[in-house]
């Protein structure tokens, strides 16, 4: 899963430090803002909406999806993490650029309000369940298990997909799962999977 975050303080201005990639006196690891706009404190729910709010079409400019913002207490901190895709994956420059962009986007906003923060721009990772329909079409080929609200199970590979349903290829047999009747998706791990 390509991850890019970085230490240091929070630049002056999005201008000076682009996404705070410019600072050598800071080993590669996190990197750390602090906003004084002065707002009031405001639940973690409220800023995590309000972050999605301000970074989904920003993200959506430079041609990535926002899949999950996660803000959670770190200490004195706040850990947010933002996660991003686009069809055929993210690469390590994609996440450069999230980086670079949602710093942008944060550094001109009061959403973080007053207290520091600790930013990580990463991929979603395997282990995302397929809720919308550009995550099945994003695993076209791949191995699924599919839990249905029906209480049946389908293991096999997306065929298809499209804005309602995927077709799972089970042993050659093709199934189709609307996505209203799916209460849960994963595609599964294979590590000797042969491309044909």
């Amino acid at each position: 899963m390509p991850s890019l975050a970085i230490r240091g303080p929070a630049p002056a201005a999005a201008t000076d430090v682009p996404g705070g990639l410019d600072q050598p006196d800071h080993p590669l690891g996190l990197m750390t803002y602090n906003s004084t706009a002065g707002r009031k404190p405001v639940s973690i729910d409220q800023t995590r909406d309000r972050l999605a709010g301000v970074l989904t079409d920003a993200l959506a400019a430079v041609g990535l999806d926002v899949e999950a913002i996660e803000l959670t207490p770190a200490g004195r901190r706040r850990l947010l993490r933002v996660a991003v895709d686009k069809d055929g994956g993210v690469t390590l420059d994609d996440i450069a650029d999230a980086t670079k962009e949602v710093s942008r986007v944060l550094d001109s906003s009061d959403v973080m309000g007053e207290q520091a923060y600790t930013l990580e721009v990463t991929s979603p990772g395997t282990d995302r369940p397929l809720t919308l329909p550009r995550h099945w079409r994003r695993n076209h080929g791949r191995l699924v298990k599919v839990a249905l609200t029906d209480g049946r199970a389908v293991t096999g590979r997306i065929s298809s997909s499209d804005d309602s349903r995927a077709v799972v290829d089970v042993a050659g047999t093709a199934h189709e799962v609307a996505y209203d009747d799916v209460a849960k998706a994963k595609i599964q791990i294979e590590f000797n999977r042969k491309e044909s």
